[in-house]
């Protein structure tokens, strides 16, 4: 099956130039409508998202640019009725806009901190909100969190980064329930990419191997009309995997004083992912905790 976006209309944020611009020149090129959002200067004009319009238009596809803020919640919900104005819909978002502050938590000045949060977790929020009600009338959307490895395995020096990208995957949960009734799926895609915000950190035989293009088809998978629902997706380097946000089994101990000792004795084997399983929804992780307390007291 040819995953094509004929008749889509895509928001891509962060567009300008590495990962953003990969996305927006696939969608394009696969048949979308694509704004180019890239931080502009202060008449919110951005000639880097300009830039990216032009390839777009050069080849044959349909394209406009958007300089604003991802920060700025009335700009963006401007920016959405930009394309609203322009094309009448919205299908697919695409929140990849971000920037990077790293130093160790010891060093790291809280201002960056709040930043990082700002752009990573609260642009997407922006974005998303604005992009939800059209999506929610048209009973139809595709949104494309941007998540990291920093977020979901931890990385030295970023602490700001990590907690705004696993924020990411906290509201990814949240909407792909509350979105899937309307077909509104929402999934995190996890990149690996040599970009200008990972210049430096990796030695040159690695960067070339990490293209910001050997991401761009877990996109297309998490953005198309047959997207799943509630997945993490990894991608760099041309290779692909899911992760999980897992429970294992658990242990009933009930209630008593010798509980905390009993318990540091279980954590070797409550650590173990034998018989873990995905739960659905927040609400499983009682439901487990209830069934084994009433198991146990029925036995």
């Amino acid at each position: 099956m040819e995953l094509n976006f004929n008749g889509r209309v895509a928001i891509v944020t962060g567009a300008g130039g590495g990962l953003g611009r990969q996305h927006a020149l696939a969608l394009a090129a696969r048949g979308a409508k694509v704004l180019v959002n890239d931080l502009g200067d202060s008449s919110g004009h951005s000639a880097a998202a300009q830039k990216v319009v032009e390839e777009i238009q050069a080849a044959g596809g349909e394209a406009m640019a958007n300089g604003c803020s991802v920060t700025d919640f009335a700009a963006v919900q401007a920016m959405v009725q930009q394309v609203q104005d322009a094309w009448g819909r919205v299908d697919v978002l695409i929140n990849n806009a971000g920037i990077l502050r790293d130093k160790s938590f010891a060093k790291l000045d809280m201002d960056d901190f709040r930043l990082v949060l700002e752009v990573h977790l609260m642009g997407a929020v922006h974005c998303t909100k604005a992009v939800w009600p059209l999506m929610t009338a048209q009973k139809y959307g595709r949104v494309v969190m941007t998540t990291s490895s920093s977020g979901l395995y931890g990385n030295f020096g970023q602490a700001n980064y990590g907690a705004a990208k696993m924020a990411l995957v906290g509201l990814m949960q949240t909407l792909s329930i509350e979105g899937a009734r309307n077909d509104i799926r929402v999934n995190c895609l996890a990149p690996t990419a040599a970009t200008a915000m990972t210049e430096g950190l990796f030695p040159q035989a690695m960067l070339d191997l990490l293209k910001p293009e050997a991401v761009v088809p877990a996109m297309l998978v998490l953005a198309h009309e047959s997207a799943p629902n509630r997945t993490i997706l990894g991608a760099g380097a041309g290779t692909f995997a899911a992760a999980h946000i897992a429970m294992t089994p658990g242990v009933y101990l009930g209630v008593g004083g010798d509980v905390p000792e009993q318990l540091a004795q279980h954590l070797a084997v409550l650590g173990t992912l034998d018989g873990a399983t995905v739960p659905g929804s927040g609400a499983d992780q009682g439901r487990q905790e209830l069934t084994l307390a009433m198991g146990s007291a029925a036995t």
